[in-house]
């Protein structure tokens, strides 16, 4: 058979051949770096992001406890008016210009010193013991008119939102430190949870001093439940110097997180008195609360219903 002569090469072609043992080596090294610069950059950008949906989070929580908080102590202390009363701009308010009650009904000590202060508008415990509360809360509950001409109902709520028969509206705070939530009863005097991871819980009294009010030089000043005046000549603490309450407290978060050591925060306690709050070494704690963001939430209330009294 005849032969064929074989094709001329193409110019330029070289002849194939797979990578070296270096270049594979070298190529996995470049991809491994290149997911671990990943890997760090993820981590770091969870980190960040649950830091801050920690903070998010505890401010929603000590919004939602203050604005309940707040509604009560506001209320503290009220009651019903009597709207037939006749008065000139710049009477006294007396206490007949609240609707009667029946021998039997509690009335509160925003009312002057002459009536039994059977539930006190505010009262607190500094440690509270099993079955006791850190703050107290009571007004009157009563009906009004729903809209003209119609039925009348109560608007008055407790801190749980329910609505109470009885004709005391109570709502009673207190810290339950094995669970860290912040706990309410309402007027059935069952506790339930408000928010959770509370480190702390603590409130303090502003006061009007009697002699300086009537002295025309009014002061008011910061106290515990222990520093609330008695009574003159009675020995009960006087609640209804009470003008208005300042509640704080120290939420915790979720996410542990790689901070200094020694990193701290401001507290709700003066241990020592000399009105600086104590810090806190969040690096030193023990159990769920170690390496965990902490925020310090204060907001103060007055008592619209109080200082009737003076």
């Amino acid at each position: 058979m005849p032969s064929f002569p074989s094709p001329p090469p193409r110019f330029g072609s070289a002849p194939a051949r797979g990578m070296t043992l270096v270049e594979l080596m070298v190529g996995i090294a470049v991809g491994l770096l290149v997911i671990a610069v990943a890997t760090g950059a993820l981590m770091v950008s969870r980190g960040v992001s649950g830091t801050v949906t920690d903070a998010s989070q505890l401010q929603q929580q000590a919004s939602y406890a203050f604005r309940i908080l707040g509604q009560q102590i506001r209320q503290a202390g009220s009651m019903q008016l009597n709207l037939a009363a006749n008065k000139s701009p710049g009477d006294p308010i007396l206490i007949e210009d609240f609707v009667a009650f029946s021998p039997n009904t509690e009335i509160y000590s925003a009312l002057p010193e002459t009536v039994p202060p059977n539930t006190p508008a505010v009262s607190g415990k500094d440690a509270p013991a099993a079955g006791e509360y850190r703050l107290s809360l009571a007004f009157q509950n009563y009906e009004e008119p729903s809209f003209p001409g119609g039925a009348t109902v109560s608007f008055f709520r407790d801190c749980l939102g329910a609505q109470p028969s009885s004709t005391i509206i109570q709502s009673q705070f207190v810290l339950d430190t094995v669970l860290g939530e912040l706990r309410c009863a309402g007027s059935n005097n069952v506790p339930q949870s408000l928010i959770r991871n509370v480190a702390d819980f603590q409130v303090r009294y502003l006061i009007q001093n009697r002699a300086a009010a009537q002295s025309g030089l009014p002061t008011i000043q910061y106290v515990s439940a222990a520093g609330v005046p008695p009574i003159p000549a009675g020995g009960a603490t006087d609640w209804s110097t009470v003008f208005g309450v300042e509640v704080c407290l120290v939420l915790y978060g979720d996410e542990p997180i790689d901070m200094p050591a020694g990193s701290d925060y401001t507290g709700c306690v003066d241990a020592d008195g000399n009105g600086l709050f104590d810090k806190v070494v969040m690096t030193s704690l023990a159990g769920a609360r170690r390496n965990r963001l902490h925020m310090a939430f204060r907001s103060v209330f007055q008592l619209r219903s109080q200082g009737l009294a003076g």
